[in-house]
């Protein structure tokens, strides 16, 4: 099984003919964008409106307690808590009345419903976004508020829940007033300049992090996809639909209850943890007493570490308290040392992130590594008992990276491929992969010279990522080496994406660095579960559970964040564990630890350049199994 072969013809019209030409690995030397026809028929309910459509289903055949539960968690895909914190206030009020169901400590449901007629009839549906609403007293029928997956289950009240939210709905709604109030104190008290340099911070919040949802009250604020209201992909910075940067400059007075609290809660979890906190509140709602709760979980985590100055909780859900909070959280947390390991857990569902502190490493976590350094010993020049011993090694003697060796024209090449390799073996994963750049000494140069814009101006050739299926990864792609070698070929792509999207956010705030998109880097690994949601290529290939694990290296005495990394991928079986992830993360150093050694031989004239890992090699290794052990 081959493809046809790229000409090598090296004139500038054969390298633009080269340029027309697809990278699909199965149509290599084929015209781009002239199939027959497309790869995947466009399934409109496939991912999250298919699993939603599946949920309400489910519900609508299920006693109303039961259907309540699947709403809130998506049939077990999220902690029901997500969606208990993104409900508004008197639909908070009333799913505890009715149902007892709340995230505050304390909350009981009314009596059971005395026999005969309902006293109000309410409703319970599900937005398109994946959202739980209540129909309550006075409120408007759920169609007419949002778009819904399906219709509604009807909810009947008796006449003691009617008095019981009666009873409960004015204290929430003088809560969550009284905060209002707090938020507009603060901001008043922070002037005009200060509000609109608050603004700024936020807006580049939202533009270099990743997709997130947030409401207030019946307010939807996002980044993410057609429908932003923040800056990001679709709206740049100081757009007018744009909710932060149409707030430049106007009077406080003419702000919105929710506009301020928005700005308040934001910069409450960016003073916690930088940018990414944002995303531990997403698909709720932001709100002060949330912002509290979030922050307190995060004291309690922080506190079983040992060592370090104890961090009190906070007094009261008051802005001037959670800033304080949040400030020693953010010194507690740059303190700990590097035997703590944070790591966040995604719930793909609704993008929402929890931070974790990992416990202590269980046997079979060493178990794991040493089959792993095992494999890398036999394969590598490298000795050591465990993968930071082999990391050492590398470091002590690292000119075999610069030579060829195995299959590979260098051994960084050979090192990347048979620690996927080894990855893909160990965890039993559909993929592992490895990315990083391909030209250590084009970074060199540049970051000699302080040149900015050449790093920025790079494109995604620049960068490369070594994709490694399961040979048994076929059965999800009807048992076809094409189309897993094109699957694989669309992983790495991506990855290189990802490198060319972080690379920035390591250097100066120079114009051209501004002006070019990217995130902020990585910094610390993740567990996802069900990311075959949102996520256009995880849905095409199938992937629902994956562990990601970024590393720093260190290039020229600067220390490039999520540089590189290592991903594993399962397209079904169990989801990833903690132990899963610990052991990842030590292999992703390991990978780090190399390509460090190989930018110091780089640095002291040593040429290396990464060939290997294009389109080519993914048909060759995976299709041709010319590569694959």
């Amino acid at each position: 099984m081959s493809p046809p072969q790229e000409p090598r013809d090296t004139s500038r019209r054969a390298a633009n003919a080269r340029a027309r030409l697809s990278r699909r690995p199965s149509r290599l030397g084929t015209p781009g964008g002239k199939a027959d026809t497309p790869d995947r028929a466009f399934d409109p309910t496939a991912g999250f409106p298919g699993l939603l459509a599946g949920v309400w289903q489910a519900a609508t055949a299920q006693p109303l307690p039961e259907a309540v539960q699947t709403l809130l968690t998506l049939g077990g895909r999220i902690p029901a808590d997500v969606q208990l914190r993104a409900l508004r206030v008197a639909d908070e009020v009333a799913l505890a009345v009715l149902f007892g169901r709340s995230w505050r400590a304390g909350t009981v449901a009314a009596d059971e419903p005395a026999e005969g007629p309902p006293a109000f009839l309410g409703e319970l549906g599900l937005t398109t976004g994946g959202r739980v609403l209540l129909r309550v007293p006075s409120g408007p029928p759920l169609a007419d508020e949002a778009d819904l997956v399906g219709r509604v289950l009807r909810v009947p009240w008796s006449r003691r829940a009617l008095d019981d939210y009666h009873d409960r709905l004015p204290p929430a709604r003088a809560r969550y007033a009284d905060s209002v109030r707090d938020c507009r104190a603060w901001l008043a008290a922070a002037g005009p300049t200060g509000r609109d340099e608050l603004l700024e911070l936020l807006k580049e919040a939202a533009q270099r992090t990743a997709p997130f949802v947030l409401y207030q009250e019946n307010r939807r604020y996002t980044n993410f996809r057609e429908q932003n209201t923040l800056t990001g992909k679709t709206l740049w910075p100081g757009h007018p639909d744009c909710a932060l940067s149409a707030l430049t400059g106007v009077p406080l007075a003419l702000w919105s209850d929710n506009d301020a609290v928005l700005v308040v809660c934001l910069t409450v979890l960016v003073r916690s943890a930088g940018f990414a906190r944002i995303e531990e509140a997403n698909s709720t709602q932001l709100t002060l007493d949330h912002v509290a709760e979030l922050l307190e979980r995060t004291r309690v985590r922080y506190a079983a570490v040992p060592g370090g100055e104890p961090v009190g909780p906070a007094g009261a859900a008051r802005v001037d308290e959670l800033l304080t909070l949040a400030d020693a959280l953010r010194r507690r947390r740059t303190g700990f040392g590097p035997d703590v390991q944070l790591y966040r857990e995604i719930h793909g569902a609704l993008m929402h992130k929890i931070e974790r502190v990992a416990g202590p490493r269980p046997p079979t976590v060493r178990e794991r590594e040493e089959a792993l350094a095992a494999r890398l010993r036999e394969r590598l020049p490298v000795a050591g008992a465990d993968l930071a011993a082999l990391g050492r090694a590398v470091a002590a003697d690292p000119s075999w990276l610069a030579k060829p060796h195995g299959e590979f024209a260098t051994g960084l090449e050979s090192l990347v491929y048979e620690t996927a390799s080894a990855a893909t073996t160990v965890f039993e994963v559909d993929f592992a992969m490895s990315r990083g750049m391909r030209s250590l000494p084009e970074l060199i140069r540049a970051l000699r010279e302080n040149d900015w814009a050449r790093i920025t101006d790079w494109e995604l050739p620049e960068f490369f990522c070594c994709v490694v299926p399961a040979a048994e990864a076929r059965r999800h792609f009807d048992g076809s080496p094409a189309q897993l070698a094109d699957a694989a070929w669309a992983m790495s792509a991506r990855m290189q994406y990802n490198s060319w999207h972080f690379i920035a956010g390591n250097l100066p705030k120079v114009p051209e660095v501004a002006a070019r998109d990217h995130f902020v880097p990585p910094a610390i690994p993740d567990i996802a579960h069900f990311s075959d949601q949102h996520h256009h290529g995880h849905l095409a290939a199938r992937v629902r559970f994956s562990i990601r694990s970024p590393q720093p290296v260190e290039i020229l005495g600067r220390r490039f964040a999520g540089f590189v990394d290592v991903r594993l991928l399962r397209c079904e079986g169990p989801p990833f564990t903690e132990q899963d992830l610990l052991v990842a993360h030590r292999l992703s150093g390991f990978v780090a630890a190399a390509t460090s050694a190989a930018a110091r031989l780089v640095a002291d004239g040593t040429d290396l350049t990464v060939n290997a890992f294009d389109s080519q090699w993914h048909w060759s290794s995976i299709a041709a199994g010319t590569a694959a052990r």
